[in-house]
């Protein structure tokens, strides 16, 4: 009995998401269609994946920043992804991912998986709090190509763990860095993008560690005190 009780409340849970994420209507329009980058793009990547990607990245992105209820999330009924003739990779404004054609063309290998990591990263940009523009730049690229990094996309040419200058240097930088502390916490990243919904400070990442530097602490003290 409990055993079939448990499975139905998982299937409820499962259902729930799903009509949640449904909610969402995503659009896809290529305006680069007549250029050889929207020709490629309708060729080897097309509008019926790009939908299905676009959904599943959007489950992906709520359950890693453990946002299981609308409450938790933007009001956001609908995402637009354009294919545009434009310079660049991609951009995420208001609802709208823009990607450049020429980008799609000028891409040398499998372009599917690299247009998908973008999907994923711009996708993230969509749906993140960003502390209301207070939060600085290069960790709002770095969060979502975090989040990029946790979906598989990580492009082959990123640093490794441990490389850049400096925590907030962005993108895949700043990726490997939230990544080292969300093994250090687990959740990390969701908890610090929470944080940011209605502002940004950096006393974030003492709030967030402040448990385990006080356990640490206490470590060190009882060390002391018993050695």
């Amino acid at each position: 009995m409990t055993n079939s009780f448990v499975l139905i409340l998982c299937c409820l849970a499962l259902l729930s998401a799903i009509r949640g994420n449904e909610a969402v209507q995503y659009t896809v329009t290529n305006n680069a269609a007549t250029t050889p980058g929207g020709a490629r793009f309708a060729r080897e990547i097309g509008v019926q994946y790009t939908l299905q990607a676009m959904n599943t990245s959007t489950a992906f992105i709520w359950r890693t920043f453990q946002q299981y209820s609308a409450a938790d999330r933007k009001n956001l009924p609908k995402v637009s992804l354009f294919i545009d003739n434009m310079d660049g990779v991609a951009y995420a404004i208001n609802g709208e991912i823009h990607v450049s054609a020429r980008y799609v063309n000028g891409y040398g290998g499998n372009v599917k998986t690299e247009f998908t990591g973008v999907l994923y990263h711009e996708m993230t940009h969509i749906w993140q709090w960003n502390g209301n523009g207070q939060a600085p730049g290069g960790l709002i690229e770095g969060i979502a190509d975090f989040v990029r990094l946790k979906a598989g996309y990580a492009a082959s040419h990123w640093v490794r763990p441990g490389q850049g200058d400096r925590w907030d240097q962005g993108y895949d930088v700043t990726a490997r860095f939230l990544d080292y502390c969300n093994g250090l916490r687990s959740g990390f990243v969701a908890q610090l993008n929470k944080k940011m919904r209605g502002g940004y400070s950096s006393n974030y990442f003492v709030e967030l560690f402040y448990p385990q530097l006080r356990d640490a602490f206490f470590c060190v003290l009882i060390k002391l005190l018993l050695f």
